[in-house]
């Protein structure tokens, strides 16, 4: 029995090669595309976290952002409280949209 790996791109045909390749550049490129959004999150949850909100339109669209996270967990996907989600987020932009024009 031989140990040694075997290279499958030895065996592949030119079509397979390049859709091999492409598969790999895309894969590197949504690995690239994923750590980049984890950066901006972080960065984004930690600006949130030390700044306190100084109008309640601040207030609002930092719970609309935890609404929105929540809604992407096992619990926030199930249909009764997707329906919740759904319309605390719809009067939040609602009472933003108020403030915008009130000001």
């Amino acid at each position: 029995m031989n140990d040694e790996p075997v290279d499958l791109d030895e065996h592949r045909s030119s079509t397979g090669m390049i859709a091999t390749n492409l598969r790999r550049h895309s894969l590197k490129k949504f690995e690239a595309d994923q750590a980049s959004l984890r950066q901006m999150q972080t960065e984004l949850e930690t600006q949130l976290a030390v700044e306190p909100a100084e109008t309640w339109v601040d207030a609002a669209r930092k719970a609309q952002y935890l609404i929105r996270l929540f809604a992407h967990t096992a619990e926030g996907r199930d249909a009764r409280r997707r329906k919740l989600i759904d319309r605390a987020l719809a009067d939040l932009a609602r009472l933003i949209e108020e403030k915008g024009d009130a000001s």
